[in-house]
C-alpha cells in the first residue's frame, strides 16, 4: 500500500510538470500547474513523514510557504493585467519592467 501512495505521487508530480511545460501560452495557466506541482510536493512530504512517523510542523510551514507564493503569483498576475491588458506571454516583454 505504501508503494502505491508513492507511484500515485510521484505520477501526480510528473503530470503537473508537464501540463506546466505544455502550458505556456496564459500565465494563470502556468501559475495553476505550478500549484498542482506544489500540492503533490506536499502530498510526497507528508507521506514520507508519515512513513518516518515524523511530527507534522515542517508540513504546515511547507503549506504557509506555498500560500505567500500563490498570492505573489496572483499579485504579479493582476498587475500584469492592469499594464498590459491580457496574461499573455507575447504582449509581455520582461525587458520593458
Amino acid at each position: 500500500m505504501l508503494s502505491l501512495n508513492w507511484i500515485l505521487a510521484s505520477i501526480l508530480f510528473i503530470m503537473g510538470l508537464f501540463t506546466f511545460i505544455s502550458n505556456r501560452k496564459h500565465l494563470l495557466s502556468m501559475l495553476l500547474s505550478l500549484e498542482y506541482i506544489v500540492l503533490s510536493l506536499f502530498l510526497i512530504l507528508f507521506i514520507y513523514l508519515n512513513m518516518i512517523n515524523f511530527e507534522f510542523f515542517f508540513c504546515m510551514m511547507f503549506l504557509t510557504f506555498s500560500v505567500c507564493e500563490g498570492t505573489l503569483g496572483l499579485s504579479i498576475l493582476v498587475s500584469m493585467i492592469r499594464t498590459h491588458g491580457n496574461d499573455y506571454f507575447q504582449s509581455f516583454n520582461i525587458l520593458q519592467c
